[in-house]
Order: structure tokens, then sequence, then C-alpha cells
């Protein structure tokens, strides 16, 4: 998993813009995020649905997004990335997790 954080280029524009004016800070947030990635032992496939899970919990619609078009770039089946909003359902609720699953279906179907 390519689990570094975009070039400014590719982000949303207010991160984009964070980046572009503050690279330095950009720099150190990409390279805690790869540290972090290679910490331990999980695969790249279950770090970028465990990721996208943290999203769904913390109903960022942005980072759902962000997950979910890496995890289609890296291959995941779309199948997998829904399943993740099921299960939030018995933790977050059915209006959350129905909200995670139309960010899922922005960009999987």
């Amino acid at each position: 998993m390519t689990d570094q954080v975009d070039s400014p280029e590719e982000l949303p524009s207010t991160a984009g813009e964070l980046a572009e004016d503050y690279p330095d800070v950009w720099e150190q947030y990409a390279g805690l995020g790869k540290a972090c990635s290679e910490a331990g032992p999980i695969d790249d496939e279950t770090k970028r649905l465990v990721k996208l899970a943290l999203a769904v919990g913390s109903q960022s619609e942005g980072a759902v997004h962000s997950h979910v078009r890496r995890g289609l770039e890296e291959d995941i089946d779309p199948e997998a990335l829904h399943h993740v909003a099921l299960l939030s359902i018995p933790t977050l609720g059915f209006p959350k997790a129905m909200a995670a699953m139309t960010w899922i279906d922005d960009l999987a179907e």
C-alpha cells in the first residue's frame, strides 16, 4: 500500500493549499503517515480497510472518499469497501452507516 500522502496537485483544495503554503508541515505529516503504516505487521489491504473504518467512524466524508479512491486504485474489491459500512451499523448506528455507504457509493459505483 502506498500510504504516502498525495502530492499537493492531487489533494482536495484545502489540503492542497496547506501543502503549498506549508511544505515543511506537509512533509512531516506525510512522514508520520508512512512511519505509522510501516510500524506493524498488518497487510496492505487490511490497513486500507482499517483506515476506511476509522474515517467512517469519525464521520469524515473527505477521508472516506480518500480511502475509497485509494482502495479502488489498489484493486480492493468494492464489496469489501461496502462491507466496512455494513460492519459499522451495530457500533455507529444505522443512519451513520448509511451516510458512509453513500460516501463509498460516490466512488465505488
